[in-house]
């Protein structure tokens, strides 16, 4: 072996990786076809671009109805509505995760409850849900996350079990497929993201995918600013807002989203080969199988690293010199929620927080060393005050992301 870049030698890697997003003529089409019409996007809705689009990722995803929304944050936010979710209400949600998750359930003033996660996947560990359900539980909120879904099989269970609702956050899965049903399907409701990073983009844009047509009209009167559903059969009113997706957007989507199904294929045959190649490597070790998921959709790869395999070096060592050989990796990739400088929690702005609940920020199982402003969402269990963010086992010192 030559000498490393990371102490002088010359990168692995000296040619550039293909850029991202990638485009062809069809999105070019698409794009001249809006600007030509005229029609770029607000009323009439759904337009022209939009309808197929939310028509067409819906069926591929083996769900009934799909809405466009502008970002995959208000996906989110719109499908908690659509199931009503009320202030107060507790939604069960991943500690780790991108903060986007959890700012929803705060904007609907509902109270959002961390679970750990399963060290096998870094999605939602389905065997601590019940532990922190109550009267105020009305819904779970898994994250199937980088290259793994949530246990759907066992949240699924567990929420016909206590009459709770679903919502699949899906920003990492798009054409993934758990047990031959799409992502966003096997819940009540799935919400996506279009962010530039993700499988399929239009820069920016969301989804919400669902089989209730309740829930569905409910989503399309609350992005588009509380105006009735087209189909209108539960004649639900409520307060909404202009989160409505421009044509533009969902003119490109359509074109990515025909491209989905090729590139599926060649992410997995790039993961499988890759795999062929580090499974003997000391140190590295990969995510449990799940044969469950039926259609894989790697959102980047995940693999874990032991340092105290390879003479204690630093995880952080080992991803800088992979960067050092032009192969892109980070050590880190999210961080828990709550410790997240993007997450400064003040429950004086969320008043929910406070309702029922005790308003200091420290609690019998803190150390005290968390500053005020991000103080945790806690519950009172007889005499005993218990902090939600304290009751985890999750360490993150293994993850790695390439």
């Amino acid at each position: 072996m030559g000498k490393l870049a990371i102490t002088g030698g010359q990168p692995l890697r000296q040619k550039q990786f293909d850029p991202w997003p990638v485009y062809t003529d069809k999105e070019r089409a698409a794009l001249e076809d809006v600007l030509t019409n005229r029609n770029w996007g607000g009323q009439p809705f759904p337009g022209k671009h939009t309808e197929a689009f939310g028509k067409k990722f819906a069926e591929y995803h083996t769900a009934k109805y799909g809405q466009t929304v502008n970002t995959g944050t208000v996906a989110i936010q719109a499908a908690l509505k659509g199931i009503d979710i009320r202030p107060g209400d507790e939604v069960l949600v991943p500690a780790y995760t991108w903060e986007g998750t959890v700012g929803p359930v705060l904007l609907v003033n509902a109270v959002p409850v961390f679970v750990d996660v399963d060290p096998d996947s870094y999605c939602m560990d389905a065997k601590l849900i019940e532990g922190l359900i109550t009267p105020k539980t009305r819904a779970i909120l898994p994250v199937h996350l980088g290259m793994r879904f949530a246990d759907l099989d066992a949240i699924m269970a567990i929420a016909k079990k206590h009459n709770l609702k679903v919502i699949e956050d899906c920003a990492h899965v798009h054409g993934g497929m758990w047990r031959d049903k799409g992502a966003g399907s096997t819940g009540d409701l799935g919400a996506f993201s279009f962010q530039t990073s993700k499988l399929m983009t239009s820069g920016e844009g969301g989804a919400v995918i669902t089989n209730n047509l309740e829930y569905f009209e409910r989503v399309q009167s609350y992005v588009n600013a509380g105006r009735r559903s087209v189909t209108d059969q539960y004649k639900k009113r409520i307060i909404g807002f202009n989160y409505r997706l421009g044509e533009f957007q969902a003119a490109i989507l359509s074109a990515q989203l025909e491209r989905l199904p090729d590139q599926g294929k060649v992410r997995q045959a790039n993961m499988d080969h890759f795999e062929s190649r580090i499974r003997s490597i000391k140190g590295i070790g990969m995510l449990t199988p799940e044969p469950r998921i039926t259609r894989p959709a790697p959102y980047g790869y995940v693999m874990k690293y032991f340092a105290e395999q390879v003479k204690d070096i630093p995880r952080a060592a080992f991803v800088a010199a992979l960067q050092k050989e032009g192969i892109p990796c980070d050590g880190l990739f999210y961080e828990p929620v709550y410790r997240s400088s993007l997450f400064p929690l003040d429950p004086n702005d969320f008043p929910a927080l406070s309702w029922g609940r005790p308003s200091r920020s420290t609690c019998a199982t803190c150390t005290g060393a968390r500053p005020l402003n991000r103080p945790p969402i806690m519950r009172r269990s007889g005499s005993r005050i218990t902090c939600f963010w304290e009751r985890r086992r999750m360490s993150t010192a293994s993850w790695m992301q390439c």
